[in-house]
This record gives structure tokens, sequence and C-alpha cells, in this order.
């Protein structure tokens, strides 16, 4: 039976409760048989189909099941003792690839998948089920949801969240795809798109809420920024109008994206050679 059968199938019993107690050696063989495949990258929570970001629903149920049918135990890290479900991963192998996670406070869960020549610095947390890809920066005090995908060589910036997705397990998780550069401050979420070899500006909010006003292709859009756009946010006027409440009238944020200009890329090439 496949990896993928045996948690369907483990799914299926624990959606018609008949999992209870303690839970099987079995069991428990299939789910950390499964955060393998997961931190070695054999599986994914997302993958592109035919140019769309689609989530692997039997992957998302995988990770929920290790917070549903596992107890809760006592670990240790540094000197600190935590509860959880879950250990933190194993990062012994880290530097072998050329990875790098600087200390106080640089946390991969158990079921992450971290690349080859990435670097993590203190204070960040990278989820269960999130890919973190070869050459990225995730600078202090990020976080990288659960099931999150971030591509090859991607830039957070300080104090970045990337939200995570598990429910439903048909929705796409948070996708950040490759050379991209997310500005300190940014906020990614509920299964926002940013398009290949974009620069965000620092404070943006990219979530399928607010609006994208693409001036490249004249559009407005939503849940995704398109690829090679410079991305930054800005305030609009709101259907809420004059109130007495607001002086001068409401403002909603809007994202306005526009194309790359040369001193951005510059910008970035100083960072490329800065990592080097």
């Amino acid at each position: 039976m496949s990896l993928k059968s045996e948690i369907e199938n483990l799914w299926d019993q624990y959606q018609n409760d008949e999992i209870g107690g303690e839970t099987s050696i079995e069991d428990l063989t299939v789910l950390s048989d499964f955060l393998d495949a997961l931190e070695d990258g054999e599986i994914r929570a997302a993958e592109k189909r035919d140019g769309e970001w689609q989530a692997n629903g039997w992957v998302k149920q995988g990770v929920l099941l290790n917070f549903g049918i596992r107890n809760i135990s006592e670990y240790e890290y540094g000197d600190v003792s935590y509860n959880d479900v879950l250990p933190l991963a194993d990062t012994d192998e880290y530097g072998d690839r050329g990875s790098r996670n600087t200390p106080n406070g640089t946390v991969v869960r158990r079921g992450a998948s971290i690349g080859e020549d990435v670097i993590m610095m203190s204070p960040s947390f990278v989820n269960i089920g999130a890919r973190v890809g070869d050459g990225t920066l995730v600078d202090s005090c990020d976080t990288v949801g659960s099931c999150a995908q971030i591509g090859d060589n991607v830039k957070l910036g300080a104090n970045t969240l990337i939200g995570g997705v598990l429910e439903p397990v048909e929705g796409a998780p948070v996708v950040v795809e490759d050379d991209v550069s997310l500005g300190a401050g940014c906020r990614v979420t509920s299964g926002f798109v940013v398009g290949e070899g974009s620069v965000v500006g620092e404070n943006t909010l990219l979530t399928p809420r607010i609006p994208v006003y693409d001036l490249v292709d004249e559009e407005i859009i939503y849940g995704h920024l398109p690829p090679e756009r410079r991305a930054f946010i800005r305030y609009v006027e709101s259907s809420v109008g004059d109130h007495d409440l607001f002086d001068g009238g409401a403002y909603k944020p809007a994202v306005v994206a526009t194309h790359i200009e040369e001193e951005t890329l510059e910008g970035t090439e100083r960072e490329d050679a800065l990592r080097e």
C-alpha cells in the first residue's frame, strides 16, 4: 500500500471515529514515514499543475492526523521544556547541505522541508508541512506557516508573516514563488500566491480580500500577484464614503503592482552579493 493510500485510509478511520485511546504502533509508523517524506521533499502540500497551484489534499490530511491522533508529550529544546504532539525537526544535517540556522530561537517543526543553502536567522519559526526552497533567507522574527510553499532564492524580510492554510484540505496554502523579495513586515495570508521574481515593499499585506491594482495589465485582481511585479500598499477611497467618524472620508487598503524598475533589480543583486 502506498503512503498516500495509508494516509487516506487512516483519515477515513479518524473521520468515522474509529480511532480511539492509544494510537497503535502501526499508525504512528505511518505518520512518522509521512513526516520523513515531507522533510525530504518527496511529497508537498501543494504543487503547480497546468500553471495553477493546487493543494494535495491527502498531504494536508496527513498533517491534520498528526495533530488529531498523536498524544501530547514533553520535549526539550535547549534548556526549555515544551509540550506538543510533535518534536522539532532534526537539524543535524543542515550544515552538510550548506544551510544555516542561528541559535537562540530558530525553530523548525518536524515535517517542515528545508532546502540547501538556506539561511534562517533567529528568532524565526517554520511550521509542519511548509517548504523553504534552496538559497532562501528567512530573516529575524519571521514565521512560515503550516503547509506554506516558499520557492528558491526568496528573501523574506525581517518580521514577515507567511500564513498557514490547513483547512479546508482542498484549499491551496500560501505560495511565494522563486526569486521573490518580500520587504520587512510583509504579511501574506489565506492562500495568496506571490508570482515569481516579484519585489514587494515593506509592510505590504497580501490577502485575497484586498484588491491588487495591476498597472501592467490594467486590471484588478484578487488572490495573486503576477510574476515580475513591484508591489506596495496604498489606500483607496472606501464605499463607506463620507461619515462623521472619518475626517475627509474613509479609505481601505489596496495593493498597487507596477513593472520592476532597474534600480530595484540592482538592489536585489546587491543583496545576492552580500549573501555570497
